[in-house]
C-alpha cells in the first residue's frame, strides 16, 4: 500500500545556500526507496481552518520504504540543512487500499462503538 511523507513548511522560510543544497540533493536520497515528489512547496488553497505556509508530499511504494528513507544516513545528513532555516512538521502516513470505501469504515466503527457500549452496560454495577 502506498505511503506518503508529508511536510508542512511554516513561514518564514529563509532561502539560502543550505536550502538550495538540500533541494539539489534530496532526490538522490529518495531514488533508492522509490520516493517521488507529488507536491513540492505548493501554496495551499485553504477551505477550512488555517494553514500557514507550504506543503510537500512525497509518495513511496509503502510505509517501510518511507521510514527507511527518512531514517537513512543520506537523508539524515540533509535534515539540518532544512531545519536550520525552516520550521515545520513532517509525518509519514500509509494510504488506503485501491477501492477503499469510507462507508464500510463507518459501518465497522459504528458496530465497534455499539459493542463497547453494550460491554459498558454489562459491566455497570446494578443499583
Amino acid at each position: 500500500m502506498s505511503a506518503y511523507a508529508i511536510g508542512h513548511l511554516l513561514p518564514p522560510a529563509r532561502l539560502d545556500d543550505e536550502i538550495f543544497l538540500y533541494m539539489e540533493r534530496i532526490q538522490s536520497t529518495l531514488d533508492p526507496f522509490g520516493g517521488r515528489f507529488l507536491v513540492h512547496g505548493a501554496t495551499v488553497e485553504v477551505r477550512e481552518g488555517e494553514w500557514p505556509g507550504a506543503l510537500v508530499i512525497i509518495g513511496f511504494p509503502g510505509l517501510e520504504e518511507a521510514r527507511d528513507w527518512y531514517e537513512s544516513e543520506a537523508y539524515q545528513e540533509l535534515v539540518p540543512l532544512r531545519t536550520r532555516h525552516m520550521a515545520g512538521d513532517v509525518v509519514l502516513v500509509e494510504g488506503v487500499a485501491p477501492g477503499y470505501d469510507a462507508s464500510l469504515t463507518a459501518d465497522r466503527l459504528r458496530q465497534e462503538q455499539e459493542q463497547d457500549q453494550e460491554q459498558e452496560q454489562e459491566q455497570a454495577p446494578v443499583s
